[in-house]
């Protein structure tokens, strides 16, 4: 059991929960019905897909060689012997079932669109590391992080609970998919050189060590600055109240321009974690002050 939790990649589920959290709070904000039973729903349903992801990375990165004994990041369970590819494949298999099982009663009540975006976020899941294509190897796992932990997540919920979406939804997507894509470009600056010799070409091995500290401060940093548009639309509390974790977002990229990729990494992406969980929270609490 602690070895599935381990392969579930428990510090990155904050990128499930703060779509949730957020949107439904901007739901309360916008003074429009909240349903609770739909949050609910959809958290569960968005934990399943991303610790299916995770699972099917776990299991892809061994096959592919990417995780091999010189791995410096997290212990993964199919690399360290612990599981087969196979079994690890058959529990990803099993969370995406239990996503969709978890999301009938969200098509219920968004139907068609919910559907497609339903299956889009299990294919996309698999297509991340395994397929013939696999996103991540491609350098196009920040932008499925930023699409699908931002947009589509927090979109969707909206939609669920009030049946259109707005500009202020895609302001707040854009928020929360940026912080979210931080734990993606922290993992890969890490990894940058295991990554290189294994050819898996990642956003980071694309754009180089400086490239790469220069997309994480890009991601941590605009946030705060998009987020002058709750300023300007009589939601201060909205744009004040983040700033509280500022002195941690700052605290990352000191961290991650000083550290060349190391183990270290492993303590920077927790941090990041932290940080997209207490911005989101703290921007829900300003949509509740409003």
């Amino acid at each position: 059991m602690r070895a599935w939790i381990l392969a579930s990649r428990p510090k990155t589920l904050t990128a499930a929960l703060v779509p949730i959290i957020t949107a439904t709070a901007l739901v309360y904000a916008l003074e429009l019905p909240i349903k609770w039973w739909v949050s609910f729903f959809a958290l569960l349903s968005s934990f399943c897909i991303q610790i299916a992801t995770n699972f099917v990375n776990d299991a892809s990165d061994f096959i592919k060689g990417a995780d091999t004994e010189k791995r410096i990041g997290p212990q993964r369970v199919t690399q360290s012997g612990l599981f087969t590819s196979r079994q690890v494949f058959a529990m990803a298999a099993v969370f995406f079932a239990l996503a969709m099982l978890f999301g009938i009663p969200l098509v219920i009540e968004g139907g068609w669109p919910i559907v497609i975006l339903g299956l889009l976020s299990i294919f996309f899941g698999y297509a991340y590391t395994a397929g013939p294509f696999p996103l991540a190897y491609l350098g196009l796992g920040d932008l499925f992080v930023l699409l699908f932990f931002g947009f589509v997540a927090v979109s969707g919920l909206f939609f669920l609970h009030a049946h259109f979406v707005a500009t202020p939804v895609f302001i707040l997507s854009m928020q929360v998919g940026l912080l979210a894509t931080v734990l993606i470009a922290i993992n890969n600056l890490r990894d940058f050189f295991q990554d290189r010799e294994v050819h898996k070409r990642t956003l980071a091995v694309f754009l180089g060590i400086t490239g790469a500290r220069i997309e994480i401060t890009l991601l941590v940093l605009s946030p705060f600055v998009i987020g002058v548009y709750w300023w300007f639309h009589g939601f201060e509390w909205s744009f004040y109240l983040p700033f509280i974790s500022l002195p941690l977002a700052i605290k990352i990229l000191i961290s991650i321009w000083k550290t060349p990729p190391s183990p270290a990494y492993n303590q920077f992406l927790g941090m990041g974690a932290g940080l997209h969980l207490l911005f989101g929270l703290l921007i829900s609490i300003g949509f509740i002050l409003r």
